[in-house]
């Protein structure tokens, strides 16, 4: 830690518990009771009952889940081919068109989501593009939004390389190819799944854009939480949040043992 005195490391851990516990922990713990209960009397939600979960389990709720995995892994993926290859093609460029190409990726977190989502509606709904009323149009909307983080997490390693590596793959008789697959991606990989991880989360709760462009037959899970506590099933969509938490964080928990892995190497 940066404080090196126990007085100024006990006020800082207090000070951490302070912010910590009211803002984020007590709202998620008050969702994962909420989530178990019935009805609410008092400050606390109770009538235990795990019926809201065995619904979260089958039907639409579970093809909901499905659909956010879906769309989540894919977006993810798309965003993390694209933000690589550009910020590997940037890194040879001069900084001022470097500095364009970052602005252009970061435009579109630098807007509210749901003017990315208009401007994907706009763009997709004439041919010969008519991605509109399709699932696609959903994945191209989030793989736009998430993109420009999976760009800066690269662009920022790729800035941090040793080029000594490169070059004594090259005076070895590597070709470029032979570099960039074996040498440059290699050392990339723990920012790679990294930046995979941070796509995934963000995607999986992405709603603003996601409410102007899904079509009936594609609806991710945080619309259904959002419809559920819409019309007022507050515990339901509690259950429904949890095992959207629990779905992030299981995927998460295994991006991050093969970033430990890859850093290892």
């Amino acid at each position: 830690m940066l404080v090196h005195s126990r007085a100024g490391r006990r006020a800082v851990q207090v000070l951490f518990l302070v912010l910590f516990v009211p803002l984020f922990a007590v709202p998620l713990l008050v969702v994962l009771a909420a989530s178990f209960a019935t009805h609410w009397s008092g400050v606390l939600p109770s009538g235990p009952t795990v019926a809201h979960y065995r619904a979260a389990g089958r039907g639409e709720a579970l093809q909901a889940l499905t659909t956010s995995l879906v769309t989540a892994l894919t977006a993810s993926l798309v965003a993390l081919t694209v933000g690589t290859w550009a910020a590997l093609a940037a890194a040879a460029l001069p900084r001022r068109w470097r500095r364009v190409l970052d602005a252009l990726f970061v435009l579109p977190v630098a807007v509210p989501s749901v003017v990315v989502g208009l401007a994907v509606l706009v763009a997709f709904s004439q041919p010969p593009m008519l991605l509109n009323g399709t699932r696609w149009i959903v994945i191209a909307a989030h793989t736009v939004l998430v993109t420009a983080f999976a760009h800066q997490s690269v662009s920022a390693a790729v800035v941090r390389l040793d080029p000594a590596y490169e070059q004594a793959a090259a005076s070895l008789g590597a070709t470029p190819g032979q570099v960039l697959w074996r040498v440059r991606l290699p050392l990339l990989l723990p920012s790679l799944t990294a930046a995979a991880g941070l796509c995934f989360a963000l995607s999986m709760g992405e709603l603003s854009a996601t409410m102007m462009l899904y079509p009936p037959d594609w609806t991710p899970l945080p619309v259904l939480i959002y419809a559920a506590t819409d019309r007022g099933a507050l515990f339901a969509g509690s259950a429904l949040a949890v095992v959207l938490m629990t779905a992030t964080l299981l995927v998460l928990l295994v991006v991050s043992r093969l970033r430990t892995k890859a850093s290892y190497r």
